[in-house]
């Protein structure tokens, strides 16, 4: 991520004029290797923090919404400013490159704290190598979670380096549907919907109808919601990870959807009919998809891993990162269906 990082920084400073179907494809291609690399990093950190308590998988989800705060406030600063889109974009990937600069030596630092050592050791156990289950752990029957020992493979009957996929899908299928759905919803409406809503009084000419209006109640007030959903769930954890009313309120999400079409949606085809003609109805809608983005979202990703035995902890926490990424695929895939139907 650093080296594509770099020599995007690197490009945003060259003339491509003379190049521009190359200057695409290295673009394109720099996407999908940082995407690539983005998705790994994401998956491993998730399994990670696994092995560590809640409160740590719940500050990991918390600071990846702060990314996404920061981002927008410095796009409304840069807005205000009206400084060169050249200048702004050197400054946005060296302040990339800072960052990944600094992940890399923090996450380097991070098996030498005490901190971190105790619960590495607590999640592998002193006498068995990574990933091996201690066969005392395979004779032991866990009622609280309706585990037994005939959920995974007996010593010697598999590689036991490989965590049983099976009965983490099975334990964690709620959670799962649950992470996935708050993604797929979410990404649906945000961006390629919320970012099309325009303020009712734009032909006013005003800055805040012409000008800010959609990169402060698109981005940025969807951003800082959805990090006070994450954020809360530090304090309040409710419902629980076997409760109804979880799963209940994920599917209640899909409500956002006609709220969103039937708003200043600009241009549209086929849905003529806006109901919601006020500048103030995005911006409540806004919020309230971010803040139960947020929660319920966080909620599902810190379960998972916690419904299960610490031996699996790290496994279910990228397990619970790959629904997270069909969510986001899949809704991805379907908000350009939805854009043309409106």
């Amino acid at each position: 991520m650093l080296a594509v990082f770099m020599v995007i920084t690197v490009l945003v400073k060259m003339d491509t004029s003379t190049w521009t179907q190359c200057f695409f494809v290295v673009t394109i291609v720099c996407v999908v290797i940082v995407s690539s690399a983005s998705t790994i990093l994401s998956s491993s950190i998730f399994g990670l923090t696994g092995c560590f308590p809640m409160k740590n998988s719940q500050a990991l989800i918390s600071g990846q919404a702060m990314g996404g705060t920061v981002s927008a406030v410095a796009s409304v600063v840069d807005l205000a400013a009206a400084a060169d889109v050249t200048d702004s974009a050197l400054a946005y990937f060296l302040t990339a490159d800072v960052f990944i600069i600094v992940c890399i030596v923090v996450y380097l630092i991070l098996p030498k704290l005490e901190y971190s050592r105790y619960y590495m050791r607590s999640h592998k156990g002193s006498t068995h190598p990574a990933g091996v289950l201690p066969s005392t752990y395979l004779e032991e029957v866990d009622e609280s979670q309706g585990i037994t020992n005939s959920s995974f493979p007996a010593k010697g009957t598999s590689d036991q380096n490989i965590p049983p996929l099976r009965p983490i899908l099975k334990k964690t299928a709620v959670l799962g549907f649950c992470v996935f759905y708050v993604f797929f919803i979410s990404i649906i409406i945000f961006p390629s919907i919320s970012s099309s809503i325009e303020s009712v009084n734009k032909d006013s000419g005003s800055l805040w109808s012409n000008k800010y209006f959609i990169p402060l109640t698109s981005f940025l007030l969807y951003n800082f919601a959805d990090w006070c959903g994450r954020q809360i769930t530090a304090w309040i954890q409710a419902p629980g990870p076997k409760s109804k009313l979880l799963p209940a309120l994920v599917v209640l999400r899909t409500l956002s959807l006609p709220l969103f079409m039937l708003c200043n949606y600009q241009p549209r085809s086929h849905i003529k009919m806006v109901i919601f003609n006020k500048d103030v109805y995005p911006a409540v809608f806004i919020a309230l998809l971010g803040l139960s983005n947020g929660y319920l979202g966080t909620l599902a990703i810190i379960y998972g891993p916690k419904i299960l035995p610490k031996e699996l902890a790290e496994a279910t926490g990228v397990v619970m990162t790959f629904y997270l990424t069909l969510g986001l695929a899949l809704g991805s895939a379907c908000s350009i269906l939805l854009v043309h139907l409106i």
